[in-house]
């Protein structure tokens, strides 16, 4: 006769979380809705006919998706190490190729794009070789940046000027200069992050070597 199961009852993300979980696939939809995004903006070349419409709302949906995967991840325990670096790759494949595809268009310096996707291809790189050893998830620095360009990069996509007149391109301007910035310097946020972990890391390697008994032999 089976006993009766006694203690708590088990709930979302008591057990531990898949791969495959539900944070993850939506980043996975968002990595796929890119090649669609840049299609779209490039056919129009341009012409601010209905597809660069289609194109700006699509990148709006895609990166909104961010949010929603953090925070079902957040919610249901469903965090893991795979999401940690998809999470952000994702991110950058969307920011990057709008900002490539903008510059192709001769509507944003190539300068802002390469200053960006240096940063951005360059901390992830890192991050990728750091994680054997440990994950270093983004900082809240990282995380605002990444709404500034979003915010920047919708307002560079939707073309508003056409609506609210010229004067838009200078906020357009302002707020991708606010998102270089705030790049630069969660850049330089994460460098310093990584130093102070292998610092630690280092010190915790030292520390038995130094506290083993000197042999007489």
């Amino acid at each position: 006769m089976p006993f009766p199961m006694r203690g708590r009852v088990l709930s979302d993300g008591d057990t531990p979380a898949s791969t495959g979980n539900i944070a993850n696939i939506i980043t996975i939809v968002r990595i796929l809705m890119v090649p669609a995004f840049v299609w779209l903006l490039l056919t129009d070349a341009g012409q601010l006919g209905p597809m660069r419409y289609i194109a700006a709302v699509l990148f709006i949906v895609a990166i909104a998706t961010d949010s929603v995967d953090g925070s079902l991840a957040r919610r249901r325990n469903l965090i893991t190490d795979f999401g940690k670096i998809l999470d952000p790759i994702a991110d950058k494949l969307l920011i990057g190729s709008a900002l490539v595809c903008l510059s192709i268009l001769g509507e944003l310096w190539w300068w802002v794009t390469a200053l960006i996707l240096l940063r951005e291809f360059g901390i992830t790189l890192y991050r990728m070789v750091a994680l054997r050893k440990r994950v270093i998830p983004a900082s809240s620095g990282g995380k605002l940046k990444t709404i500034f360009q979003a915010v920047a990069i919708s307002f560079y996509l939707v073309p508003t000027w056409l609506l609210l007149g010229e004067w838009m391109h200078w906020l357009n301007a302002a707020l991708m200069a606010i998102a270089v910035v705030l790049t630069l310097w969660s850049g330089i946020q994460y460098l310093v992050a990584a130093y102070r972990f292998k610092a630690v890391d280092d010190a915790a390697v030292e520390t038995p070597a130094r506290d083993s008994p000197v042999s007489d032999g």
